[in-house]
């Protein structure tokens, strides 16, 4: 793999916001890994536990590895494009604070990354406390494809496609198409990762449990918060808007237009779900606005009617769902 000027292999990104809990886990799994050409940027984003002490206690014994940050808190988003700006891998891959990654997967990684793969993808499961396992997340794995099909192939039949967790990206897809996170929003992957897919060169995805999701109690519970499911609906309309906005500069097959389209809008009506009564309506004229409805695909009488009757009544769509 040719390499410039202080340049790396591969760029691990690992955000951190009061994960003092876990986070040396985390690295721990990190440094078990063949590190050669590769370093890992740990990012303090303000946290107000010991997840600072920690984080130096590991840069000061790795200085080769590892680069420490700290910021102020911003959230994510901005996090994780300030962790591409402070790359210097020719690929870069997203660990969050609480999860860990499977032994050799940077090996295993490495061998497409020789082949200048755009992106590679990886399978997920989620893991309890004791690190058991306790669900497994399937999706297709396929061959080297192009950006557009490997989209049209995961948009309905992955639901972790848009988890920037799974997958390793050549930075210049972030750089060079001037794609960012969307700052300040909830579900900035569901807003990204689809849009990226489209314009890499080559994608493969292969059939390997690389990343494990710590799933706690602590987790189930700040989901529960309507106030931040309001945020969420909110920011997922911005995130359809600023897709639409994205077809219209690109060169995409109809196609994957079509199917951006309708991978977009068949994630917010299931958001719907998640409102309140007097929020679903506020929302659904939202909606209609968008004439989202236009973008739901018939290929058989079953799919029309439910087409016909998500015209007539969104709420009795969504009880066929």
């Amino acid at each position: 793999m040719r390499k410039g000027k202080n340049m790396c292999d591969l760029s691990i990104i690992v955000p951190v916001f009061n994960a003092e809990k876990y986070v040396d886990k985390c690295i721990k799994s990190l440094l078990k890994q063949n590190l050669e050409n590769v370093e890992i940027i740990l990012i303090n984003d303000g946290s107000i536990d010991r997840s600072d002490s920690i984080l130096k206690y590991y840069a000061t014994r790795n200085p080769k590895t590892i680069k420490y940050y700290e910021r102020k808190n911003k959230g994510i988003a901005e996090v994780r494009n300030f962790g591409i700006e402070k790359a210097s891998g020719k690929y870069i891959m997203y660990v969050d604070a609480d999860d860990t990654i499977e032994p050799h997967l940077i090996d295993i990684i490495n061998l497409y990354m020789q082949q200048e793969i755009s992106i590679i993808k990886f399978k997920l499961d989620k893991v309890n406390e004791k690190g058991k396992v306790i669900e497994k997340i399937d999706g297709p794995v396929f061959e080297k494809t192009d950006g557009q099909d490997a989209f049209n192939k995961l948009a309905f039949t992955d639901k972790l496609i848009d988890s920037p967790c799974i997958y390793v990206f050549e930075k210049a897809l972030f750089t060079k198409n001037n794609l960012k996170f969307m700052p300040n929003t909830e579900h900035e992957d569901f807003g990204l990762i689809p849009l990226l897919i489209t314009k890499a060169k080559t994608v493969v995805s292969i059939n390997l449990y690389g990343y494990h999701y710590l799933q706690t109690e602590n987790s189930i519970v700040r989901n529960n918060d309507y106030t931040r499911t309001i945020k969420r609906f909110d920011d997922i309309l911005k995130h359809y808007d600023n897709m639409i906005l994205f077809i219209k500069s690109q060169n995409l097959s109809t196609k994957t237009q079509n199917n951006l389209k309708l991978y977009y809008t068949n994630v917010i009506l299931l958001k719907l779900k998640e409102l309140k009564d007097d929020d679903v309506n506020k929302y659904i004229k939202e909606i209609r606005k968008r004439k989202m409805i236009t973008n739901i695909q018939t290929k058989n009488i079953k799919q029309f009617i439910k087409k016909m009757i998500l015209n007539l009544n969104i709420k009795w769509y969504l009880k066929l769902k």
